[in-house]
Parts: C-alpha cells; structure tokens; sequence
C-alpha cells in the first residue's frame, strides 16, 4: 500500500465529518422554526456515509484502496411538534404551528461526535507524516 493511501482515506473522512458538522449546523439553526404545517416544519438532515473499497471504487483511480463518503443527505424520521398557538401569524385554522423535529441534545451529541472523528482522522495524518520523517532520518544515518 502507498503511503499517500493514508492520506487519501483519512482525507476522505475528514471531508466526510466535515459534511456531518454542516448538516448538524444547520440543525441547531433551524431548531426554533415554526411552520404552518407539518409537511413544511422543518426536518434535521442526517448524512450518510458509504464505506469505499476496492469492489465499489467507480471512478477512483487504481491507486486508491478506501475510504469514505457521503452519499445523501436525509430528513431524519422524527415528526414536528404541534405547538397550539393561535396568535401565531403562522398558525392552522386549528391554532397550531409546527416546530421542527430538531432535539438541541441529540444535535450537540452528533457534533460532538463529529469532532471527534474529526479530529481522530487529524492524528492519524500527524502520525503518518512523523513516521515518514522519522524513516527519512533513519535511511540519512
């Protein structure tokens, strides 16, 4: 295996941990959004992830053996709250608005999360190139 393969797959997982902190950035902005029906309150977004391998590396070059990406982004499955608040300019006939599906908690636990993973894919780099430079002072000696 190359070495610059270790720089490719932990590349690919920083991009694709970045792609989940945007996704939860968003989630956290739109947390308080009201909407006037459940079809258009806001849902929070989730990415997922497809682990590459050689048997599925369409449109990668030879050398590289893995990694991985996002392949979407979701609505997450959870419903909106219906909040009875008939002086709300977007209130139903009924008097409801509908707040996004959006736990503040489970969005800090994905960033969180993210980080590190984020952050892991960091150091691996980091130990990768020190290896290199200690095996270029050890072949100078």
């Amino acid at each position: 295996m190359a070495i610059n393969n270790i720089f490719n797959i932990a590349g690919s997982g920083m991009n694709a941990q970045m792609v989940r902190l945007n996704t939860t950035a968003s989630n956290l902005a739109n947390a308080s959004v009201v909407a006037s029906s459940e079809k258009d309150a806001f849902h929070a977004k989730r990415a997922v992830f497809e682990t590459l391998v050689n048997s599925n590396l369409k449109g990668y070059s030879k050398d590289f053996i893995g990694g991985v990406k996002v392949t979407e982004i979701v609505d997450d499955a959870a419903e909106a709250k219906q909040i009875h608040d008939p002086l709300n300019s977007l209130a139903d006939e009924n008097g409801f608005v509908y707040a996004s599906s959006v736990s503040e908690v489970t969005e800090m636990v994905e960033m969180m999360t993210a980080a590190r993973s984020y952050e892991n894919n960091v150091k691996v780099m980091t130990t990768a190139r020190q290896l290199m430079l200690r095996t270029l002072e050890i072949s100078k000696a």
